[in-house]
């Protein structure tokens, strides 16, 4: 039986509230358990009543979405986070990666793709328009002097990092380096273990050195 991903959404603008409510609560396999319009309101009620995947707006009246990301991430440790916002800025991206967010899509992403990114997401994943994708790589390529604790991975284990940093999934991963999935898989706990993190988006982060 399929599991129902449990959706929470963080938004102020009415509109865009009400029709990411109708979308995920309209789709097979998701519930929209609560909404939220400020990060006050969100931060005072969802650690007494966790979700699996947090839609969050960065632009919030008062606190904004970024920082309640940041002080969520503890009281819901199981909880993801995607950041759902017009803003594709890198500082903004960084920003939300550094404070716990797991995936960053852009409003203006078709609604099957959000639908597909919060799956993703539930499953392990840390989707990203390819936008944000390709501006997280280009940051790679820009920055020549890696982190001397990168030092400790090997070649295939910086190879697949740093596909990871560009928003493949671990499936793509082992498509494009011809491995299965299960190595792929293999490889990703020795980096976590390596680099002492827990998530894809730490790693990425140290990755990318920020």
């Amino acid at each position: 039986m399929k599991t129902t991903i449990t959706v929470a959404i963080v938004e102020d603008k009415e509109p865009i509230r009400q029709s990411l409510a109708i979308l995920v609560g309209g789709a097979e396999g998701f519930f929209c358990q609560s909404t939220y319009e400020t990060a006050e309101k969100a931060l005072a009620e969802l650690p007494r009543n966790c979700v699996d995947v947090v839609l969050m707006d960065i632009d919030l009246p008062g606190m904004n979405g970024i920082e309640c990301v940041r002080q969520l991430r503890p009281v819901c440790p199981d909880t993801q986070f995607m950041m759902c916002t017009m803003y594709d800025e890198d500082e903004t991206v960084f920003e939300a990666l550094k404070a716990g967010a797991n995936a960053y899509i852009l409003k203006r992403s078709p609604p099957h793709k959000l639908l597909e990114a919060i799956t993703e997401l539930h499953e392990g994943g840390s989707p990203m328009s390819s936008t944000i994708a390709r501006k997280i790589a280009l940051s790679f390529h820009q920055d020549t002097s890696a982190p001397s604790e990168l030092d400790v991975l090997t070649p295939r284990e910086r190879e697949i990092l740093e596909k990871l940093s560009k928003g493949h999934s671990h499936k793509e991963v082992a498509v494009e380096l011809f491995i299965s999935p299960t190595t792929v898989r293999k490889h990703i706990f020795n980096i976590y273990e390596k680099l002492q993190v827990h998530s894809k988006v730490e790693a990425v982060n140290k990755f990318l050195g920020r």
